[in-house]
């Protein structure tokens, strides 16, 4: 059935009042329980999309779940972790349940203060989307409904886990660096920060191993401060060729350094990033990067929420899913031949 069913619908079905169907789904006084009950069920039937509410009142469920994103990782122009969210909410929306976002200020999570709609009682589990401090994941330990963690991992997480492939997704692409000319590559990233840089830092080191190259500690740069804002890119005083960024808007960012200063991106540096997001797109040159699979990732994570809900095992799991990389305009081969990127 069509998913713009009315209360007009149900009542032209039934031979009633739009009036009674609306007290009727809302229990309100005035409807016999033998019509409530029929009216709920006849709505079911029909695909009304208020038929959540029959089934909370059945199932204990409130068929909702929390999707939190720390406010750090909201940005001005459209964050990454907002995207991700709408895909999630399309996901749930398909399973038959609402997302609910809530964006976690940074006060509450030093305070250690859990969401309202937890106290609630509004959510059935808990979608936790961008890195959050220790002590909040030990907080979120002693919950009494199922949690999920999404772009990143904590060893003392009690919960599932869904990443995407942070490392063989930078050692790919420094490999890509490589085979264009680069020997001297750059990472740009607070590799205290979060453990998704931890892992592309680690992408790329392995690549500049497996490729004898040594790593050069003037080439990692900061980005962020503790609390995840971006600070100033201090580069080396010896540029390097390449940089890999540990996502886009600090590619970005690198770019418009770099501009600031009279270099020019790729001819005098190559930059690569991660995420595509719209980051990737505005930056100009525009950049070859890593595309995060989010939909993937939010079919992933619903799945297993909906999966502990059903069968309240303890039983956690990680799963990661590959990127893939996207070849843009932001990398030049070095010698001036053919740039690879162009080729493909």
């Amino acid at each position: 059935m069509s998913n713009n069913v009315t209360m007009r619908d149900i009542a032209a079905r039934l031979g009633v009042s739009s009036v009674t169907i609306s007290k009727a789904l809302n229990d309100k006084d005035g409807v016999s329980d033998e019509l409530k009950q029929k009216i709920k069920e006849v709505a079911d039937e029909m695909g009304y999309r208020f038929n959540t509410l029959a089934k909370s009142m059945k199932d204990g469920q409130a068929y909702n779940i929390g999707v939190i994103i720390p406010e750090r990782f909201t940005g001005e122009i459209q964050s990454f972790y907002l995207r991700f969210y709408q895909h999630i909410a399309k996901v749930l929306d398909q399973q038959q349940y609402s997302g609910i976002l809530h964006i976690l200020s940074a006060d509450d999570e030093d305070q250690l203060a859990l969401p309202r709609i937890y106290y609630d009682k509004k959510v059935d589990g808990l979608l936790i989307l961008g890195q959050i401090s220790n002590d909040y994941i030990t907080l979120l330990n002693k919950v009494d409904i199922p949690v999920v963690y999404i772009d990143f991992y904590n060893e003392d997480a009690e919960a599932d886990t869904v990443i995407t492939d942070n490392f063989n997704g930078v050692y790919e692409i420094t490999n890509h660096l490589i085979k264009n000319g680069h020997r001297d590559i750059g990472f740009v990233g607070n590799i205290y920060s979060t453990s998704s840089i931890q892992d592309r830092f680690l992408g790329y080191y392995k690549s500049l191993l497996e490729h004898h190259i040594v790593l050069n500690q003037d080439y990692i740069i900061n980005d962020r401060d503790k609390r995840g804002k971006f600070i100033d890119i201090e580069l080396p005083e010896k540029l390097p060729t390449a940089f890999v960024c540990n996502c886009d808007r600090v590619a970005y960012n690198l770019i418009e350094k770099l501009n600031s200063l009279g270099y020019k991106v790729p001819e005098d540096c190559s930059v690569v990033g991660f995420d595509n997001d719209i980051y990737s797109q505005i930056s100009e040159p525009k950049l070859t990067t890593v595309e995060v699979d989010i939909e993937e990732m939010s079919k992933t994570a619903v799945k297993l929420i909906i999966s502990k809900l059903k069968s309240k095992q303890n039983k956690w799991e990680q799963v990661s899913v590959k990127g893939k990389i996207v070849f843009r305009d932001s990398v030049h081969k070095i010698n001036g031949d053919i740039n690879i990127d162009d080729a493909i």
